[in-house]
């Protein structure tokens, strides 16, 4: 997951400034970035059997 969210980081050119999160289970869960996208699709795959990601994005300083 960690690598993951590093491509997505990079082809949304977010700066340093910006956070970064992506939500699962109907977005009340904040994705552990050290689970690989397999273990994260078995844990929280919806009943149609794709899984649903949320992502958030806030101005952090320092």
């Amino acid at each position: 997951m960690g690598q993951f969210v590093t491509i997505i980081r990079n082809r949304m050119a977010l700066s340093c400034t910006q956070s970064f999160y992506l939500l699962v289970d109907g977005s009340r869960s904040l994705v552990s970035m050290s689970l690989t996208m397999a273990e994260v699709y078995t844990l929280n795959q919806d009943e149609d059997g794709f899984l649903y990601m949320t992502y958030a994005s806030q101005e952090m300083f320092g």
